[in-house]
């Protein structure tokens, strides 16, 4: 794919100081970029590699004072970095949208329900009265269990595990290799010593917008739902345990570990390594 700085301008509302027909085919780092790349600059740090780069498009802040000519063309916007992770969500989406279809061999029930535009990798398991909406993609050797819903614009990664009952709402992403509705960590201590598995018999709800990295597990919870509410964003290597709730725009780091029915509240930042204890 390939585009001009006349068709991204309004994209990103950006205002085009030199040629609106330079076309740029893909993206590079400012200090690395080639001709024919998009990049840009919002770090004052590397504003000395806007001198240099071979970038025939840049991306800058209306503020920044050029210190002296530039042989590329310029896109002038608000917030640099804003503009181009929307140039860069734009163009992911168009590389997506190509995926549809079925790619056998794989399994999809008959009762499962596929929206337009859906795309299902090989080796996928689509389980029983499974409801997917438009435009989801689930990628390659994924395992969608029974009753699971799945909103519109998701992407399931290579090798994402959903267990049964789980409901994800939609513009969710799960990268490779995450479990969503493992058996929460629930045993009774007997009298002989021994220890009896308390059945987990509730789901996991993962509200919209929501980002979850690599091989991070969510358990299911006891009763009820295990919830990761809208806007939330977790990275790789995070264990959520059973009856967890996580607040709107929650960031949390990896490796992070989250004790059972743990409230977190809205917007909250939790570095990485760290531990919540229950309750």
């Amino acid at each position: 794919m390939q585009f001009s700085a006349a068709q991204l301008a309004p994209l990103i509302e950006a205002s085009i100081e030199g040629d609106p027909e330079v076309i740029v085919h893909s993206f590079g780092k400012i200090e690395e970029a080639r001709a024919g790349q998009l990049s840009f600059l919002a770090n004052p740090k590397y504003e000395e590699h806007l001198y240099t780069t071979k970038a025939s498009l840049i991306i800058i802040n209306n503020d920044l004072v050029l210190r002296q000519p530039l042989a590329a063309t310029l896109l002038r916007v608000k917030d640099a970095y804003s503009a181009f992770a929307t140039l860069l969500d734009t163009y992911q989406k168009l590389q997506q949208s190509t995926l549809t279809g079925v790619q056998q061999p794989s399994y999809v029930s008959a009762s499962a329900t596929l929206g337009e535009n859906v795309y299902v990798g090989a080796f996928a398991y689509i389980g029983e009265h499974v409801s997917v909406g438009k435009n989801s993609k689930i990628h390659p050797q994924c395992f969608v269990g029974n009753n699971v819903v799945i909103g519109e614009n998701c992407i399931l990664h290579a090798g994402v595990k959903i267990y049964h009952q789980c409901v994800l709402g939609n513009n969710v992403i799960i990268h490779a290799g995450t479990v969503v509705g493992s058996d929460g960590f629930g045993f009774a201590p007997q009298a002989d010593g021994t220890l009896q598995k308390v059945p987990q018999i509730g789901n996991v709800s993962i509200e919209d917008g929501v980002e979850i990295g690599a091989n991070t597990t969510i358990d299911r919870a006891t009763i009820g739902s295990t919830i990761i509410r809208k806007g939330a964003k977790l990275d790789n290597l995070i264990q959520i345990a059973h009856n967890v709730e996580v607040g709107d725009s929650t960031v949390i780091a990896a490796q992070a570990g989250i004790s059972g029915s743990t409230k977190i509240g809205k917007g909250v930042m939790i570095g990485g390594q760290a531990g919540l204890v229950g309750h």
